[in-house]
């Protein structure tokens, strides 16, 4: 997928980003290829469609974020996806990303600085990172929901929704998941891979 393609692609999604916000994403990308080498950042198999497969995969979560929230914590950022993107195309949203890799967070810390100075990185485990709770936790490709949940606990009050990529062994995850957790849950079907999933959950609660 061409970055024109991807426009069209989130256009219909109800994304008309201005030009400006694709130039910032562009940096993104083109940071990525150029940090790639040194830094395994993203599968190598999916860098001839960096647009499709990261940023769309990425710009899908942003409908589900409510207009007046303010706080979003990405955990275990990586190469960005989905937190140094949605920072990108929602300025006004104050974004943390947590990345425990030195050499990653040297490439968010990068990035950011020219493309989402809304964005700030915290080099830390996220069991590190303390209990400032967040409007909006999101992950993608991390660990199984059971253990995301025990994460993004520390970060969740009443209003908080998770938002988080998952892939076909969802139900099984879920199963887990509700041992020992009660939330509500949307599934919403992904629109870059037919048996991925965003998971919404809100009013997260622990039964321990």
């Amino acid at each position: 997928m061409t970055r024109e393609e991807a426009t069209a692609a989130a256009a219909k999604l109800g994304l008309a980003l201005p030009p400006e916000t694709w130039e910032r994403l562009d940096l993104h990308v083109e940071a990525l290829r150029k940090w790639q080498p040194a830094i395994n950042l993203v599968a190598n198999s999916t860098l001839g469609d960096i647009w499709g497969r990261h940023i769309l995969d990425s710009l899908q979560v942003l409908p589900l974020i409510p207009p007046d929230a303010r706080t979003l914590v990405d955990l275990g950022s990586g190469a960005g996806f989905p937190g140094l993107t949605l920072a990108i195309v929602r300025p006004d949203l104050s974004v943390r990303l947590v990345e425990s890799d030195v050499r990653k967070s040297a490439f968010l810390g990068d990035v950011a600085r020219r493309a989402a100075p809304n964005a700030s990185i915290l080099n830390q485990r996220i069991e590190a990172t303390g209990t400032n709770a967040a409007d909006i936790v999101t992950a993608r490709a991390l660990a199984p929901l059971p253990k995301l949940l025990d994460w993004a606990h520390q970060f969740v009050t009443d209003p908080t929704i998770c938002l988080f990529h998952k892939g076909k062994g969802l139900d099984a995850e879920l199963t887990d998941a509700e041992r020992s957790w009660m939330m509500d849950i949307d599934r919403v079907p992904s629109v870059t891979a037919p048996d991925a999933a965003i998971l919404r959950i809100a009013r997260l609660r622990s039964r321990r």
